[in-house]
């Protein structure tokens, strides 16, 4: 019954992040075709993260309320109807405006479903269930992004957001199938108090700083890395760089996936962190496809290794009815990194350059890297040695 359910949740999630990523390297160049600067790009990617930012939380507590299903269901509907929305539109402040409607469906499903294989998977085995169970998100990055970018150049923007919007529509059916269920355990709560309160909690504090500088990153670079593939006229599909990524996002979570539970999670967070860096100084450097190539499989491999530690982190210090709100709070500081980055750095790379935003990225990558060996645990000892993997998570349940 366990298997049947994470693999009916896998296809879900394999349809919902292939219809969100064919998209990715279409919009700049869309916004660019509509007449827009670098500017105008950065705002209307960021816009997406208005809908996540004041959302999210709200959909965290939904889904402790009234269940995962109905969650990822708000998700994939919005998925469905957006694409339609865009090809439809050929003005950028509507643009814009779809965006920001469209950042709900990643709040409402990325928190349901989270929350749901956390449910699911045995604490024995939580590091190893999640680590397969986040492979959805490389994965459709890989193919939506591959199959988006080679769309757009054949057959037109239209067809790629119609392909997206059918596969939205795919995966809210088979969503039918999945078992209607509230989270099951004791009724006590840690997270006492206002939403603000509850953030600032050390628990969910440095993850949430953490991933506002992982947003901020993956933000700059899916604005602005098509612009610099095309500023340096080479032939290359930007979503070859995600289909790098992808792999080797998979092939760490492999690779991973069954020694999370062993070494702990903070280990894996600081690596990943590593990864990050590498890649982004990679991309200021690059200047051929190979270079790009290489970037990518970095930053897979950084994603590969961070997220699926982060999540199982939350879900350590989470009840299990007050698991939701906390991805979902958890999860606010990428949304966050992910609004500010691309409006930010449009601005910014008008003067100093595209390639000199990575490596400012990269930047941020150090300060978030110093940030969780110092900050992730009760002080700043036990901070280090958990973030090295020779120390115990304090807060954990």
């Amino acid at each position: 019954m366990l298997s049947s359910t994470l693999g009916l949740l896998f296809g879900i999630g394999m349809l919902f992040w292939t219809s969100l990523s064919a998209q990715l390297p279409v919009i700049p160049l869309y916004v660019q075709s509509l007449g827009g600067d670098t500017q105008a790009v950065g705002v209307v990617m960021g816009s997406f993260a208005i809908g996540l930012l004041l959302c999210r939380s709200l959909l965290g507590r939904l889904s402790d309320q009234r269940g995962r299903r109905l969650v990822m269901q708000i998700g994939l509907t919005v998925g469905l109807v957006m694409p339609l929305y865009y090809a439809q539109v050929h003005a950028i402040p509507l643009l814009l405006l779809g965006r920001a409607i469209h950042g709900i469906s990643v709040a409402a499903f990325a928190t349901g479903y989270g929350a749901l294989v956390a449910d699911l998977a045995p604490v024995g085995r939580r590091a190893s269930i999640i680590g397969y169970m986040s492979m959805v998100n490389p994965m459709g990055l890989a193919l939506g992004s591959t199959l988006g970018g080679w769309m757009e150049q054949v057959l037109g923007f239209g067809n790629v957001f119609h392909l997206a919007a059918s596969l939205a529509a795919l995966g809210l059916g088979l969503t039918m199938a999945l078992p209607v269920s509230r989270p099951q355990g004791s009724d006590r709560l840690q997270n006492s108090g206002s939403l603000w309160e509850v953030l600032w909690q050390q628990r969910v504090r440095t993850l949430a700083l953490v991933l506002f500088m992982i947003g901020m990153i993956f933000g700059n670079l899916s604005a602005f890395l098509p612009l610099a593939v095309k500023n340096l006229q080479l032939e290359f599909n930007t979503g070859l760089f995600y289909l790098m990524a992808a792999i080797a996002g998979v092939m760490m979570r492999l690779a991973t996936a069954k020694v999370g539970d062993r070494y702990g999670r903070g280990l894996f967070v600081t690596v990943g962190l590593c990864f990050y860096i590498a890649s982004m100084v990679t991309l200021f450097y690059a200047r051929s496809v190979p270079e790009l190539l290489l970037a990518g499989m970095l930053e897979g491999i950084g994603a590969g290794v961070t997220v699926p530690a982060i999540m199982a982190l939350i879900a350590d210090r989470s009840y299990s009815n007050e698991r939701g709100q906390l991805f979902g709070l958890s999860w606010m500081g990428f949304d966050l990194g992910l609004a500010v980055a691309a409006p930010t750095m449009g601005r910014l790379v008008q003067f100093i350059g595209i390639t000199q935003g990575f490596l400012l990225m990269a930047g941020l990558g150090l300060a978030g890297l110093a940030l969780f060996c110092t900050q992730s645990n009760a002080d700043w000892r036990h901070s280090l040695r958990f973030a090295t993997g020779r120390g115990k998570d304090v807060y954990a349940l």
